[in-house]
């Protein structure tokens, strides 16, 4: 059984016969997740999509704590490990590794990526795990609608995907649709909306827009447990 955990804006713990993986930890830096006590979250994993102060804030309280090991791409992990975090796995595009709970491929993201201190972050990604005895999912990062998403429905029988449809910086809603529909997922799991007035969405019309194709939407409160 594989439950999926959203703890706001970008930030979701997956997990799955007892591997506990931390996608993009942004948590005390948001006001709507002040409930979210980040000392009580597990992690064994922490997969970095890029290097913007949204997505890491919280990667060095929850890596220290937990000594969880950190996935992303080389410029992301060496920037954490100048700071002595040195259980990680550097990757970049198009590789994939594998691990005790199954596989992580990097794929391509369209946006841009710096570490919070302006340093150079690499090229922004997306993921896509293959979790063993478990579902297969794709993780977008901050990306706009790209023709490459429909390498990853070629490629993998996705059982759903977590995509950004806040728009202003990333896709928005009509553009998600289309990914869902590139990477052929019938479940989608929304992220990267309301935490900021600027990628505030219409709830009832994100949710009409994916059911008009079929798809399922779910826009989770922080907090939320969604079964996977």
């Amino acid at each position: 059984m594989t439950s999926i955990t959203y703890y706001g804006h970008s930030c979701f713990g997956v997990e799955h016969q007892g591997i506990h993986l931390l996608f993009d930890p942004f948590i005390t830096g948001n006001p709507a997740a002040s409930h979210i006590d980040i000392s009580k979250i597990p992690a064994d994993y922490i997969l970095i999509s890029h290097g913007h102060l949204d997505h890491v804030l919280d990667v060095e309280a929850v890596a220290r704590r937990t000594g969880a090991k950190i996935i992303s791409t080389f410029e992301v992990v060496t920037w954490f490990g100048h700071k002595g975090l040195e259980n990680h796995q550097a990757m970049n595009h198009g590789g994939t590794c594998h691990e005790p709970f199954g596989f992580v491929k990097i794929v391509n993201a369209v946006h841009s990526s710096s570490m919070p201190d302006g340093s150079y972050g690499g090229n922004p990604a997306g993921f896509v795990i293959g979790l063993k005895d478990g579902p297969t999912f794709y993780y977008s990062g901050d990306t706009a609608l790209s023709y490459d998403m429909k390498l990853i429905g070629d490629e993998f029988h996705l059982d759903f995907a977590m995509l950004c449809l806040g728009d202003h910086y990333t896709m928005g809603i009509e553009d998600a649709v289309r990914a869902a529909e590139f990477v052929g997922a019938h479940k989608v799991i929304g992220m990267h909306f309301d935490t900021f007035p600027p990628i505030a969405i219409e709830h009832k019309k994100a949710l009409a827009a994916f059911s008009e194709v079929g798809r399922d939407l779910i826009l989770p409160k922080i907090g939320q447990v969604i079964p996977g």
